[in-house]
């Protein structure tokens, strides 16, 4: 059996923004100091002329790019989930969400699987405090394909995009031709009838796992992917959860606000059904392997599986 491959979504953030590039001569990348770890290093080293570090000074680096968007540049302000989302939320909202500004923000080293930086770096609120600013799209790629498919389509996109990108490598499961990627889509990955388990980011592959799994004890379990949390595929969640009568979230975020938050709001308005929501559980997280910790936290597959057979027993 051929050995997977995995590649880390920042990876594949700094690449797209390499391949914009050469296309449009209006893309301006902007870090803070982390050109090395955001991977828009990449895009530095190739257009120098169009790469603005602005320290480490996210606040003032978000209102930067509010201003460059108003001469007609798209910019990109990359940074780590915890200083994009958490650090500079009053400019990201003020400066970028209230004026409806065409900037985009790459926010890598998202989750738990940040790993060994610790509690202190690990952003697992970053979803829930984007989805309060009114007008703001949010994307979290499950994989290499669907990161590179995000920035194109973030750049097309009129308007604030924050898109959460990770620091540990995670299989590719999206390289089929049938691929397409549509903001505000989600993707039926596999049919089922008993139980729906709608994941994003890297979970779609615990998913995925956990299903294979569920399918030995005689359980068929949908599997859909939730790239864009925000604006929700509001009608792909409510016809899952009619068909199959019970609904399970799984992300590498806190399963307040973000995407359980999401999906029991529109279910409970639109279709009431049972749901289980598997992420961090209004807890911190510790240093640790990124390995280590997604299956410490149950959001590797086996976590996954055991939490979902569990439930439905």
């Amino acid at each position: 059996m051929s050995e997977v491959k995995k590649v880390a979504t920042r990876e594949s953030y700094g690449k797209a923004l390499v391949e914009l590039g050469k296309l449009h001569e209006n893309l301006v990348v902007l870090d803070a100091d982390l050109a090395g770890a955001t991977k828009t290093g990449l895009f530095k080293k190739e257009f120098p002329e169009r790469h603005i570090d602005c320290g480490i000074a996210e606040c003032n680096m978000m209102g930067i790019a509010a201003g460059i968007s108003t001469t007609g540049k798209v910019p990109f302000a990359s940074t780590f989930a915890m200083f994009a989302a958490g650090r500079a939320f009053e400019q990201v909202r003020n400066s970028i969400g209230y004026p409806h500004m065409n900037v985009k923000i790459g926010a890598t080293h998202a989750g738990i699987s940040v790993g060994e930086d610790g509690a202190s770096h690990q952003a697992n609120e970053d979803i829930a405090l984007m989805r309060t600013i009114p007008g703001m799209v949010i994307i979290n790629p499950s994989d290499d394909i669907e990161a590179r498919a995000a920035v194109f389509a973030a750049y097309e996109y009129e308007g604030p995009v924050y898109m959460r990108f990770g620091r540990f490598a995670v299989p590719v499961i999206n390289d089929n031709p049938d691929y397409k990627f549509e903001i505000g889509k989600g993707v039926t990955l596999r049919e089922g009838t008993d139980v729906t388990i709608i994941a994003t980011g890297l979970c779609v592959n615990s998913a995925l796992e956990a299903a294979e799994k569920l399918a030995a004890d005689g359980v068929s379990a949908k599997v859909i992917n939730i790239h864009t949390i925000k604006p929700l595929d509001e009608d792909l969640v409510v016809e899952a959860a009619k068909a199959t009568g019970k609904v399970v979230t799984v992300e590498e975020h806190s399963v307040i606000g973000g995407l359980g938050g999401a999906v029991c709001e529109t279910l409970s308005a639109k279709a009431p059904t049972p749901v289980l929501r598997i992420g961090i559980q209004d807890v911190f997280g510790e240093s640790g392997s990124a390995a280590a910790l997604l299956q410490k936290y149950q959001l590797d597959g086996e976590g996954v599986y055991q939490q979902v057979k569990a439930w439905l027993a």
